[in-house]
């Protein structure tokens, strides 16, 4: 088994579309939702992983939101779902469409290349 100095960092891509339940709150009720159901769920549980979130309801109708999370480890990645799915978020305010779960440059990990990386000026 890896040590935690080479265990490889995991990002998961969460694609969730809202529920009815969640759009009949308020904004205000969504937020307290967010800040008193899942945030102390997933700090009472999880250290380690960072989170980032996307709307994309506005070109999309199967998934109206993106989550980014990053996590130092699978252990993390999964003590986080494990939180997660203790909440509310998790089929009640939120229908979880898909998780695309990766390793970032994996391949040249794998092959101990160089990642290939675009940049554009």
């Amino acid at each position: 088994m890896p040590s935690a100095e080479t265990e490889t960092p995991v990002t998961a891509f969460m694609l969730v579309k809202t529920t009815p339940e969640w759009l009949a709150m308020t904004p205000r009720e969504r937020l307290d939702a967010f800040t008193t159901e899942v945030v102390p769920a997933i700090e009472g549980k999880v250290t380690g992983v960072r989170s980032r979130f996307y709307d994309t309801e506005f070109y999309s109708t199967r998934v109206t939101d993106v989550w980014v999370w990053e996590a130092v480890d699978h252990h993390a990645y999964q003590l986080l779902i494990d939180a997660l799915r203790e909440t509310p978020f998790w089929d009640r305010y939120f229908d979880i469409v898909d998780l695309l779960v990766g390793t970032e440059n994996g391949y040249a990990r794998t092959y101990g290349i160089d990642a290939v990386t675009s940049i554009s000026t």
